[in-house]
């Protein structure tokens, strides 16, 4: 047997690496029995086959794991985001700020194509808020060896909508990748999806980037009850606050004496990372177990 990570799912094959091999693997049908998919970042166990062909007969226990995108034991999200077209809702970005917080799994936002726009709200925002932020230029450089100081020693994921240049980025990290990177449209102001499946690239000793397909929509998936359960401590600008509103069970929302709605009314809490919680909690609030 022998013991590798998932490096590329595709087409039904996931491509794991033992050593300096790469095995491109099936999965045992007991996984899709269980409900169980194979990700990218898992660390499993295989059995080689005549032809150098293998079988996935274990998957190790993962520290976290995530549907959207589709990988595991991730150290940090890096979520990239532009000011210029295709505009980064911010709204997109706390989302997947708050699914990461919960799943224990730092975040970093990058504001890349800064050459054309300095995504200076954004910029602004998240400066102000806990959550690091960086900004970038894939054409340029500017700011790319804060980025790779930033990634370091990590296992990191690179997502964010479509056309915000996460495989233009990775390009420019590590320039033999050449991977393809697609045109914004005019007409329709957001990017197409040139990275079709979830690949993992190994940048420097002990640094991986896992390049994801862009998106142009919110994905509903990993909206679930223990976000719920949990959704004002993945936002960790409130921690100061959580425990010291005038009722106990306040959903920060609008209630009077509370701690969160004083501290975004001095500006310590970042209006829009409100807005965007009271957001993820009118879509939560309704979600009963009977929905999962």
């Amino acid at each position: 047997m022998n013991r590798g990570r998932i490096e590329k799912a595709m087409s039904g094959f996931y491509y794991v690496r033992t050593g300096d091999t790469v095995i491109p693997c099936r999965a045992r049908g007991k996984f899709r029995r269980q409900g169980i998919s194979p990700l990218v970042g898992d660390e499993v166990e295989v059995q080689l086959l005549p032809g150098g062909e293998g079988v996935v007969e274990k998957i190790e226990p993962r520290r976290n794991e995530f549907i959207r995108p589709a990988a595991a034991n991730i150290d940090q999200l890096v979520v990239i985001a532009s000011g210029a077209v295709p505009v980064t809702d911010p709204y997109l970005i706390d989302r997947i700020c708050a699914i990461a917080a919960l799943k224990h799994c730092d975040v970093l936002v990058v504001l890349n194509k800064c050459d054309l726009d300095p995504a200076q709200d954004l910029f602004d925002i998240y400066g102000a808020s806990a959550i690091p932020v960086l900004r970038v230029s894939a054409v340029t450089g500017e700011g790319l060896d804060a980025l790779c100081r930033a990634i370091r020693g990590k296992i990191n994921v690179f997502t964010g909508n479509s056309g915000v240049g996460k495989s233009s980025i990775l390009n420019a990290l590590l320039p033999d990748l050449a991977l393809p990177v697609g045109e914004v449209s005019k007409a329709l102001r957001r990017g197409k999806h040139t990275t079709r499946h979830v690949e993992m690239f190994k940048l420097e000793k002990d640094t991986y980037a896992i390049d994801t397909p862009g998106f142009s929509s919110f994905d509903t998936a990993e909206l679930d009850l223990e976000l719920k359960a949990h959704l004002p401590e993945t936002f960790p600008e409130f921690a100061p606050c959580l425990g010291h509103c005038r009722f106990a069970g306040c959903s920060h929302v609008n209630e009077k004496g509370c701690a969160v709605l004083s501290a975004v009314a001095e500006g310590v809490i970042p209006a829009s990372r409100h807005k965007s919680y009271v957001r993820l909690y009118d879509e939560l609030k309704s979600l009963q177990a009977w929905n999962q």
